[in-house]
C-alpha cells in the first residue's frame, strides 16, 4: 500500500496502519451527519465499498461523491457505499442536501482521524484523507485496494467496480487466521501469558523486549520532539480504540511504549495485537 502520494507534484506523507488485502479490515469511529458514531459493525452485513476524498470543496471529490452515489443507485442490496472525508457533519449534511445523495453514506472523520490513522491514509502534511477505494467483503476482509497517487486526480471508478463484481461472485475468502485483528476484553481470564508463550509471540514482532516477564518494551527514536509527539498522538488514538493504554514516555525525540495487561498482573495477547498495530503505524 502507498506510503507516499503528491499534490500538484509535490510529495506528501501518508500516515496510518499499513493493511493489505487479505487482512481483517480494521474497525473505525466516524461521525454521521446527526453526530452519531458508528464503526464497521454498523455494515457488518453488507459488502463495504469505502471511499475517502480530502474536501468537498474541490471539483473531483465532489465528483467523487456524485459519480459513487449514481453508481450505487444500480448496485445490489448486499452492497454499500460509504463516503469518508475530514469534512464537518454539518458541511457533509448541507452538500448531500444540495445535490440529491441518497444512494450512498457519507460520514466524517474529523474527531479523530480514526479511518485514516488505522487505514493508512491520513495525509500527514495536510491533516485530510488521501482519496482511495477500499472494498471490504461480508466477513470484513480488505479485498481491494487503489489509492489514488495524485491528490488531484480522480480514482479509477471502472477497476474498483470490475473486482466489486469479482468480490460479489466470490464474496468468501479465507482470512488470515495468524493475524489478531483487534485486543479482545480480558477482564475474568484466568492467568498471565507464561513467560515460554510470551517469548514465542515476542518472536513473531520485531524490536520489543520482554522486561521482567510481565511487560514488553520498545523505544521509537525520531528526528525532533514534533515527530515523537505526533507518532505519540497516532498510538493514542489506536490504543484508546482497542481499550489497551500502554504507558507512553516521551522524552525529547524518543517515545518509550511499555505494554502490559493489568487485569491479569502480566502480559496477554492483547499486548502483542497492540505491539504489532504499533508497528504498523511507522512502517
Amino acid at each position: 500500500m502507498l506510503r507516499k502520494i503528491t499534490f500538484k507534484g509535490n510529495p506528501l506523507t501518508l500516515v496510518g496502519r499499513k493493511i493489505k488485502i487479505g487482512d481483517p479490515a480494521p474497525d473505525f469511529k466516524v461521525v454521521l451527519q446527526d453526530l452519531t458514531v458508528l464503526g464497521i459493525s454498523a455494515f457488518s452485513s453488507k459488502i463495504k465499498v469505502l471511499t475517502s476524498f480530502p474536501s468537498l470543496d474541490t471539483p473531483v471529490c465532489d465528483l467523487q461523491v456524485k459519480e459513487f452515489n449514481r453508481k450505487a443507485l444500480n448496485a445490489s442490496k448486499d452492497v454499500m457505499v460509504v463516503g469518508i472525508s475530514k469534512d464537518l457533519p454539518f458541511a457533509q449534511k448541507r452538500f448531500c442536501l444540495a445535490h440529491d445523495i441518497n444512494n450512498i453514506v457519507i460520514v466524517s472523520d474529523y474527531r479523530t482521524s480514526s479511518f485514516g490513522i488505522n487505514y493508512g491514509l491520513l495525509i500527514k502534511e495536510l491533516n485530510l484523507l488521501a482519496r482511495s477505494i477500499l472494498i471490504v467483503d461480508q466477513d470484513n476482509i480488505v479485498r481491494y485496494i487503489q489509492v489514488v497517487e495524485e491528490l488531484t486526480n480522480a480514482p479509477d471508478y471502472e477497476d474498483a467496480i470490475k473486482n466489486l463484481e469479482l468480490v460479489r461472485k466470490n464474496p468468501k475468502l479465507a482470512d488470515n487466521k495468524n493475524v489478531l485483528s483487534r485486543c479482545r476484553p480480558c477482564e475474568g481470564r484466568a492467568a498471565a501469558l507464561s513467560k515460554q508463550n510470551a517469548e514465542g509471540l515476542l518472536g513473531k514482532i520485531d524490536g520489543w523486549q520482554l522486561v521482567e516477564d510481565k511487560k514488553i518494551v520498545k523505544e521509537f527514536i525520531f528526528k525532533d520532539f514534533i515527530e515523537a509527539k505526533y507518532f505519540l498522538d497516532l498510538v493514542s488514538v489506536v490504543a484508546e480504540e482497542q481499550a489497551h493504554h500502554p504507558t507512553l514516555t516521551l522524552i525529547y525525540n524518543k517515545l518509550k511504549v511499555t505494554l502490559t495487561t493489568h487485569a491479569v498482573g502480566g502480559l496477554s495477547e492483547n499486548d502483542f495485537i497492540m505491539a504489532r498495530m504499533i508497528d504498523e503505524l511507522c512502517a
